[in-house]
């Protein structure tokens, strides 16, 4: 089975390894076990079904929420030799019938289909007549109330067990807290799934949060300090078009992408970055899921993110390739609170999970600890290591021995049997008199008022730093209450040191420094680059489906001219050797002669 494993992984996809855990999922998918697959963006979840689908005799069934990352996602089985279909409502009833034929047929590896379609009676039937091997739920996270982009229509996916009731499912996501993967699990009525939860750390992604003043101008000043293309995050259709204004202005090749264009509009705004004809898009969060370009160099927040999975998943279009990229954030107090009354006056039934999980992403912005820390933190990643390549590890805040103030924090939080939430903790800390406190009795605890000294918003700091190094964590299933972990005994007892930053009260701009580059030859990149471009063009597809910048990169610095030297180019399997092998080693080798 290794050797099979490994054949098909080489042969087809072009890769010498297996990423940490993807072996695992597969073996356990082969054998007909169910799968729960958390995998950062870029970090190979497709692999774990798409190396099945290869093997088994059977159908994979993927469930996707969007008809252009169903297309995206099926281009990219098709660039490397996978039989794969899709039905969406894009296609005129003789263009779903000649899918359906092929199924029949038997020469269908993979069929993407949108969850609302996979329940209908008539699909259903269809299914029932052929070898179904394996159902993959794609971006699982939206089957959960927890999850920071649930959808109604994956609620009902759970239906997939009882109508396909020996079929093993793998549910497949990027981001999800433990409250959410739970629940994917008890919505899915997954049967002791065999759970691989991969490193959420992205350490080629530099994360960087500097305080919005004068938001374009800061934009324009960063992208030109980096090369490359880059996606601009808006809050809002007018904020969007302000910015891509500005930036055109400026003689930036940028789009927009927003809710108020036409279909059209989108679709050909969409295809123009995928295809590197435009180098930027200004763009709300509706842009991003179905885009699956390895080569974007930055991410830009010109406002704050509703949650960290949003961050953390807008942030991760950014170097799919591996390749050094960055994510800014453009931090305002002001946006803040504007955000908080929108979710707080919303009519949304999940107020209380979205303001928390709004809360969390402030308290990113805030963090006067390692950024990185921070995110892993969220996802019950506990890391004690500092990155070193975000904002606060290149120019760190001063610290001070923060076991007293730690101490004073977490007994409050103690005393007042953990059911307090952030605000209500500094209010005791505080000494405030308000009558929900009085009414509790926390006016006669003994951290009553022992914090006055210091402004509320010093606390929150603490707090939220003692919730980043894991000795605090926020129940957001029981109203966003502070719960001590097992690691604060420790702290309580006087047991271990603890170092804390001095909380900034106000934001201030952080030295920039470069990212460490890969050494290889520019001049061939630059040609490579081209001649991908043209054969993309050619075509119609956009030039990542040929190779990725990290391909193009591997040949850089090893100069392949030999179909064999040219197999081991990461991403280069036997369909892509076939298909464009002749052209680039061509290429190559004119390259090392002119030298």
């Amino acid at each position: 089975m290794s050797t099979e494993l490994l054949t098909t992984l080489k042969h087809t996809f072009g890769y010498d390894a297996f990423r940490p855990g993807q072996e695992a999922v597969i073996r356990a998918s082969l054998a007909k076990q169910d799968c729960v697959v958390l995998m950062p963006t870029g970090g190979g979840k497709s692999l774990c079904y798409q190396v099945p689908a290869v093997i088994n005799e059977g159908l994979t069934i993927v469930v996707s929420p969007l008809i252009s990352l169903m297309q995206d996602q099926m281009e990219q089985c098709l660039a490397v030799g996978i039989k794969a279909d899709l039905i969406s409502s894009q296609l005129d009833p003789q263009q779903i019938a000649a899918v359906y034929q092929r199924l029949h047929q038997g020469a269908t590896d993979i069929l993407f289909v949108a969850p609302e379609r996979i329940l209908q009676a008539h699909f259903v039937e269809r299914m029932h007549e052929l070898n179904i091997a394996l159902l993959a739920v794609d971006e699982a996270h939206c089957v959960s109330h927890w999850g920071h982009d649930f959808r109604q229509d994956y609620r009902q996916l759970g239906r997939l067990r009882e109508l396909f009731p020996y079929v093993p499912i793998m549910a497949l996501t990027a981001t999800a807290d433990i409250a959410t993967r739970e629940d994917i699990q008890t919505q899915l009525q997954l049967n002791d799934p065999h759970v691989h939860l991969a490193s959420f750390d992205r350490p080629n992604i530099r994360y960087t949060v500097i305080p919005k003043f004068k938001p374009v101008d800061q934009i324009i000043s960063f992208i030109h300090a980096h090369e490359g293309s880059g996606i601009v995050y808006c809050s809002s259709r007018k904020k969007v078009d302000e910015v891509r204004t500005k930036l055109y202005a400026k003689g930036f090749k940028c789009g927009a992408y927003h809710a108020g264009l036409s279909q059209e509009e989108r679709a050909q705004a969409q295809r123009d970055f995928q295809n590197d004809n435009l180098d930027i898009m200004v763009a709300t969060v509706a842009f991003g899921m179905g885009i699956n370009k390895s080569n974007v160099r930055f991410v830009i927040h010109h406002d704050l993110p509703r949650s960290i999975e949003a961050y953390y998943q807008e942030t991760g279009r950014a170097g799919r390739d591996g390749l050094a990229a960055e994510a800014l954030l453009l931090f305002d107090e002001k946006d803040a609170a504007r955000i908080k009354q929108w979710i707080e006056t919303s009519e949304s039934h999940r107020i209380d999970v979205e303001l928390e999980k709004f809360e969390a992403m402030e308290r990113f912005g805030d963090a006067q600890t390692c950024r990185r820390q921070v995110l892993l933190n969220y996802f019950s990643e506990l890391s004690h290591t500092q990155c070193g390549n975000c904002d606060v590890c290149l120019d760190p805040p001063k610290h001070f021995d923060g076991l007293m103030c730690a101490q004073k924090v977490l007994s409050c939080i103690y005393r007042m049997r953990q059911i307090g939430t952030t605000n209500q903790v500094v209010d005791v800390l505080r000494g405030k008199r308000l009558q929900r406190v009085i009414e509790q009795g926390h006016d006669q605890l003994s951290t009553f008022s022992i914090g006055k000294a210091k402004p509320d918003e010093y606390w929150v700091n603490i707090i939220n730093q003692l919730v980043h190094k894991g000795y605090l964590f926020i129940d957001i299933t029981n109203y966003a209450v502070l719960r001590l972990t097992e690691a604060a005994k420790g702290i309580l007892r006087g047991e271990e040191a603890l170092t804390l930053a001095i909380p900034r009260l106000s934001t201030t701009n952080k030295k920039q420094q470069k990212l460490a580059s890969i050494d290889y030859d520019k001049e061939l990149f630059a040609k490579l680059k081209h001649l991908r471009k043209r054969l993309a063009d050619e075509i119609d597809k956009p030039p990542y489906v040929i190779f990725s910048d990290a391909s193009l990169v591997d040949m850089a610095q090893n100069l392949p001219q030999e179909p064999d030297d040219f197999l081991h180019v990461t991403g280069v399997g036997q369909v892509k050797l076939t298909r464009y092998g002749d052209q680039f080693i061509t290429l190559i080798t004119q390259h090392v002669l002119s030298q």
